[in-house]
């Protein structure tokens, strides 16, 4: 599923034009990415918890010589399904 997915399930749920959908959806997800950039929790109930988790410092190797490079420590995402989630075979 896509983006434009998510619009046209609005578009046939409420019955608004295309363009509202649209600035709807992007309105929620421009809020999402606001919140995880200030390490924001964001749960959605029966859906799942976002959280944004630090990552430690590692060391890699560069491939074509074998050398070791450290890698900076960093956030990623993580996504914790709900209950409601759980239960999808």
């Amino acid at each position: 599923m896509i983006k434009s997915d998510i619009v046209h399930a609005v578009v046939a749920r409420t019955g608004t034009s295309k363009a509202q959908a649209e600035l709807a959806v992007e309105a929620v997800f421009e809020r999402m990415k606001r919140a995880l950039a200030s390490d924001d929790r964001i749960e959605l109930r029966g859906f799942g918890v976002f959280n944004v988790r630090p990552r430690k410092t590692g060391v890699g190797r560069n491939p074509r010589t074998g050398a070791e490079v450290t890698i900076a420590p960093g956030k990623s995402i993580k996504f914790r399904p709900g209950k409601d989630m759980s239960a999808i075979d």
